[in-house]
């Protein structure tokens, strides 16, 4: 069977000659760097690591090692494809190329639902720690107030998006260090006595609440690496984009084990894992109370929103663009296609509008509706990893036969790193069928999964009926 050519407009000549619409380029290196560096500091670092602790006590570093590991080997796999084949709909359209319109149906549309559903968490997180420094609104009212102004940004210009996404990392890659510093300086004892291991190996031992914990933990750390992919989507829209995503993904190591996997040794390392201000307060409101700095809980509330409101942000962005891909491919809604300046506005505002239909759920329907959706959100990532394995073992080989000469990054260890990725994907999968409220989320996803597989499937039939024989 030929492969049919899905190419997204923005690296397309024939789009170019046809007089497509196509994106603009106005993202820069410094963007992508930024937008590389402080994307894996989000949220879930801040305020969802305080679970994973009090769940899975001192051994949470070798877990944040673990999924660390694992989402290092997926970003290379996605930096390999995305250096050689630079695209807005990334991992979708290589499964697509690779697999078949059922992969890229699949992987783009879980993906934009994960987007869009974090839109609505971070949106309706933001607005509660609004409205407790500015009461006069309520939250949803702080939730309309941020949908609204970063619709607008990402309706002018990807530079915008690029241009807030900088800004908001590098206050959060600031407080990261900062942390990091003042932590190491505690453990010294400049703050005060050392703490010495006595928090590593008293309360229970390093491992007090056993494979247990660990495996209730395993999707916490997995959810907070959630949405590093965006990177290969914003590097189609930058000046180089070839060159840039190969830099982004080429830090991915250093970025992972400092910010993750050293803050998190720290904070074991001040605190006692069992302490309730690390799971209620957060695990760096709680070290830096520890080490006596001032306003701790004030300071760790702004980056917390700065971080909120750069991943709203980023979704906003990623929802967006993958979105317009899919629909370019004949896998959406043509309305969703039209493009404004360089701009996918219509994609835009499907996904605002939706986040926000995601944030109404969750005040009428907040065990129902809403976390149905949080659910299915949990496990896309999961759907989209598994994809971008298999689709990097076939484009792979292709490309050695076809084109090495574009392999300027390559998967490490090939094919047995990434048959080990997928492996530990498919292990995540078994430890929530194990788990009561995982095999909930995996009923959710399989329905989804196979509509959107089944459809793809159709679609694929189809155009194998429709293609010119001869």
């Amino acid at each position: 069977m030929s492969r049919t050519n899905t190419r997204s407009p923005q690296v397309s000549p024939q789009a170019q000659q046809n007089g497509e619409p196509v994106l603009s380029h106005g993202l820069k290196q410094r963007h992508l760097s930024m937008i590389a560096l402080g994307g894996v500091i989000g949220a879930g670092l801040f305020v969802g690591s305080g679970v994973a602790i009090a769940t899975a006590g001192p051994a949470i570093v070798l877990l944040y090692m673990a999924t660390g590991a694992l989402v290092t080997l997926i970003m290379r796999m996605l930096g390999e494809m995305s250096a050689a084949r630079p695209s807005t709909g990334s991992f979708s359209v290589h499964a697509e190329e690779e697999l078949g319109a059922w992969a890229g149906v699949t992987s783009g549309w879980m993906y934009w639902l994960m987007l869009c559903a974090g839109v609505a968490a971070e949106a309706t997180a933001a607005g509660k720690i609004m409205h407790t420094w500015v009461p006069f609104l309520p939250a949803y009212g702080w939730v309309a107030v941020f949908m609204v102004f970063f619709c607008a940004s990402n309706l002018t210009a990807v530079k915008n998006f690029g241009e807030f996404e900088f800004w908001f990392s590098a206050v959060k890659v600031t407080m990261i260090v900062a942390f990091l510093v003042l932590g190491v300086l505690g453990i010294f004892g400049v703050f005060g006595s050392a703490p010495g291991t006595r928090h590593l190996t008293g309360h229970g031992g390093f491992f007090p609440t056993g494979v247990a914990g660990l495996a209730a933990g395993l999707l916490t750390t997995i959810s907070g690496f959630a949405g590093l992919e965006t990177v290969t989507i914003a590097a189609a829209e930058s000046d180089h984009p070839s060159r840039n995503v190969a830099r982004a993904v080429r830090t991915a190591v250093w970025r992972i084990a400092v910010f993750y996997i050293g803050s998190m040794a720290v904070v074991v390392t001040l605190v006692p894992w069992n302490d309730p201000k690390v799971a209620l307060d957060g695990p760096y409101v709680t070290v830096l109370d520890r080490l006596g700095i001032p306003a701790a809980g004030t300071i760790m509330e702004i980056v917390v929103l700065v971080a909120l409101l750069s991943a709203m942000n980023a979704n906003i962005y990623g929802s967006s663009r993958m979105a317009y891909s899919l629909v370019y491919r004949g896998q959406g809604p043509r309305v969703l296609g039209k493009v404004t300046r360089g701009v996918p506005a219509a994609a835009v505002l499907a996904s605002c509008v939706f986040g926000f239909a995601a944030v109404i759920a969750g005040i009428v329907w907040p065990t129902t509706v809403f976390a149905w959706l949080l659910n299915i959100a949990g496990c896309s990532v999961l759907v989209v990893w598994t994809l971008v394995c298999l689709t990097q073992l076939k484009m792979r080989r292709r490309l050695e036969r076809e084109a090495p000469e574009l392999l300027s990054v390559r998967m490490w260890g090939f094919p047995y790193l990434t048959w080990l990725a997928l492996a530990a994907i498919l292990g995540v999968f078994a430890v929530m069928a194990a788990n009561a409220n995982g095999r909930q989320q995996l009923v959710g996803t399989a329905v989804v999964v196979a509509a959107l597989a089944g459809a793809g499937h159709l679609k694929q039939r189809r155009d194998r009926r429709d293609a010119p024989t001869g």
